[in-house]
């Protein structure tokens, strides 16, 4: 792969963790200021950052260019700090931290339970099961993939949330996870 610069996307993360990773999540989360919309984003998006923290740990160890580890890295940074921020904000609602399941549980990563961008377990056991330039194509395809259903997940609650807050960090993800994208559309191209 040639070398290609990341610092936009560098310049990005920084900025999303100074915007996102400040606050513990207890930020007068009262029950009248927000709504379902912003409880079923947080609830969603947590397990969704949880997968995608998951995937980018494997990197450090599997990935072949440095490009690729450091954008997972970035990637570890910026949504460590969201889901504490997410899992702050459900508590101060009374709410639960992952969304019930159809048999009446709390469910997590999972299968992702219909959460857009979500992988499977056979699609993580597969990046598992890889390393070098092959591990590399596969986690650039499956994190373009997940980071796009964070994004559409972001949309919705830009158009339906009330938790000013959220629809912050919603912004937050449009912006920076589109970024990433097509960051890691720039990676894809290389042989």
């Amino acid at each position: 792969m040639r070398r290609i610069t990341f610092g936009a996307v560098t310049v990005v993360v920084a900025l999303t963790l100074v915007a996102c990773g400040s606050g513990s999540g207890k930020e007068a989360a009262s029950t009248g200021d927000h709504n379902a919309a912003d409880v079923t984003f947080a609830q969603k998006m947590i397990p969704h950052h949880e997968q995608a923290v998951e995937m980018a740990d494997l990197a450090e160890a599997r990935a072949a260019y440095s490009q690729v580890k450091a954008l997972a890295a970035q990637i570890t940074a910026a949504q460590g700090p969201e889901i504490k921020q997410m899992t702050g904000w459900l508590r101060a609602w009374g709410e639960p931290t992952a969304q019930p399941t159809a048999g009446g549980g709390h469910g997590s990563t999972g299968g992702g339970h219909g959460v857009a961008g979500m992988m499977g377990s056979e699609e993580v056991a597969k990046l598992v099961g890889l390393s070098g330039k092959k591990f590399d194509r596969q986690f650039l395809t499956m994190m373009t993939a997940h980071h796009k259903g964070a994004i559409e997940m972001a949309r919705t609650e830009q158009a339906d949330g009330r938790y000013p807050p959220a629809k912050k960090l919603a912004a937050n993800v449009i912006k920076s996870q589109s970024e990433e994208v097509a960051f890691m559309a720039e990676l894809l191209k290389q042989p």
